[in-house]
């Protein structure tokens, strides 16, 4: 008797069913997504494109966001990884209808509706509150760094950039052979063979340019009011460092207003990393002359002391420190183990690990981030519908900061649990003792303390356990904030859809 064998015939002309439900299981997540995207508002989508329908035809957005979901949800973020899944993957063919957007469409989507695309973070999360996953109770705050697109190696001085565009603007010369005569031609004009002289040009150079495009004038070093900017009672009595922080603090809240997109060409980057720099420089000098005026105002008017050094400070004539040249936006901080050049990726998380916000942050530590991310899971709360505020809020000791707690207890009225020392600390902090601190100690002491803060450890690190080393998340792919804010909260409103689609699945019925 012959062997028995289902036959396996290649050159049959159809071998998938007529109907493309008949592809995937019901309870598949490709059609989860789909379905989930059929009840958001894509408008802001829709009006991006003409109304009258004039010039080359677009893909449909629904399937564009459906495709850009489901492929965060199934961890691949590249675009030329998602262009080739449609080609092989049965249920990237599903999403698409059997059609193949190339990685070129595919990445100029993410860039073109990137503000979409982050507003969908609410979107899902008002369709996690309905199905009961986002209640009131504890919540936990953190943080985790993630390497950006861009290297170390490519951080520069000011002295540096100045050296490039130097030598840039000294290789495009059409006369450079007149000029150099018998010499190499590649020597620096005298004025330019110093490291003062080259900083000078370079400033030159880039208010000129300013110029041409009809930019104001930035904002020279102790001119104009800037006193009337700071909010003493917000900057507390933390003397001139607190005000320079205060400063910075602003300039970091002006670039997330209007972020500048990375330009592809060397020569621009080089330009708006000068400007970044200078602009920090700017910054320092406007938060040292506030910081001068209300000392001089105070010792005139009512002889009260500011606390700080009195020890006088100049800040430097031109700008210190370093700026990456591949992404200006990025910092380099302190990972688990490593130095990174990176951002840091900051969420709120439930005890259902559903994410309640998730945001981006330059500053490398987490000190100054708790105020700030409890408030923006309080509005994305309050934009889907939920009145009620988190019962507790807990994080780690990196987010010990008095000014932010008092904040959070008296206007939001929740009570928070962060510990004084860090884990691996023996012992107190020094000079840490009595007062709220004892307080907060002895409260991480009793029972229902230690229940409530290792709550802190099963919300929010199995989120970011899951989305580093389960997704491989742990860089990003595009350059500047805005763009990877947006794929920060593409990969968190991903989580949330997929722990919304496990839920369903668990309370179905049969």
């Amino acid at each position: 008797m012959p062997q028995n064998f289902i036959d396996c015939d290649r050159e049959q002309a159809f071998l998938m069913p007529p109907s493309l439900r008949d592809w995937l299981a019901e309870d598949h997540l490709a059609w989860f997504v789909i379905d989930a995207v059929r009840r958001l508002d894509l408008q802001p989508f829709y009006a991006a494109y003409r109304a009258d329908g004039d010039g080359r035809a677009a893909y449909e957005p629904s399937m564009m966001v459906s495709l850009v979901l489901f492929a965060y949800a199934t961890d691949e973020r590249s675009s030329r990884g998602i262009e080739r899944r449609c080609r092989q993957d049965i249920a990237y063919r599903v999403i698409t209808g059997n059609q193949v957007p190339d990685h070129a469409t595919i990445a100029r989507f993410i860039r073109r509706h990137q503000r979409s695309l982050n507003e969908l973070f609410g979107a899902v999360l008002r369709l996690c509150a309905r199905a009961g996953l986002v209640s009131s109770g504890v919540v936990a705050v953190d943080g985790t760094k993630l390497t950006a697109s861009a290297s170390s190696d490519a951080n520069v001085d000011y002295d540096r950039i100045a050296r490039e565009v130097i030598a840039e603007a000294i290789a495009t010369d059409e006369v450079e052979d007149e000029r150099h005569g018998e010499a190499r031609g590649d020597e620096l004009p005298p004025e330019l063979q110093t490291e003062a002289g080259r900083r000078g040009w370079l400033e030159r150079e880039l208010a000129r340019e300013q110029a041409e495009r009809g930019d104001n004038d930035p904002l020279e070093c102790g001119v104009g009011e800037a006193v009337e900017e700071f909010d003493p009672e917000r900057i507390g009595r933390t003397g001139r460092r607190g005000w320079l922080r205060e400063a910075h603090r602003q300039l970091e809240a002006e670039r997330w207003q209007d972020p500048q997109p990375i330009p592809r060409s060397r020569a621009e980057r080089l330009r708006l990393g000068a400007r970044f720099l200078e602009d920090e420089l700017d910054a320092e000098c406007r938060g040292n002359k506030a910081y001068e005026d209300l000392r001089e105002h105070r010792r005139l008017h009512d002889k009260r002391k500011l606390g700080g050094p009195t020890k006088p400070y100049t800040p430097p004539d031109v700008p210190a420190g370093e700026v990456n040249l591949t992404d200006p936006d990025s910092r380099r901080m302190k990972g688990n183990r490593r130095y990174i050049q990176g951002y840091n990726a900051q969420a709120v998380v439930n005890e259902q690990q559903i994410v309640l916000a998730a945001e981006i942050t330059t500053n490398p530590t987490d000190w100054s981030q708790l105020r700030p991310m409890l408030e923006t899971a309080i509005d994305e709360l309050q934009q889907v519908g939920v009145t009620y505020k988190p019962e507790i809020i807990v994080a780690d000791a990196q987010y010990w900061n008095e000014q932010h707690i008092d904040h959070v207890v008296a206007e939001h009225g929740i009570p928070v649990l962060i510990p004084p020392d860090g884990g691996k600390r023996q012992g107190d902090r020094p000079g840490w003792t009595g007062g709220r601190y004892s307080f907060m100690r002895a409260v991480l002491q009793t029972e229902l303390g230690k229940r409530l803060y290792c709550k802190r450890q099963k919300s929010i690190e199995p989120v970011f356990g899951h989305t580093k080393h389960n997704r491989k998340i742990y860089r990003f792919n595009y350059r500047g904030r805005s763009l990877v804010r947006t794929e920060w909260r593409l990969a968190m409103l991903t989580h949330n859809l997929s722990k919304l689609h496990r839920h369903q699945l668990a309370i179905a019925p049969g």
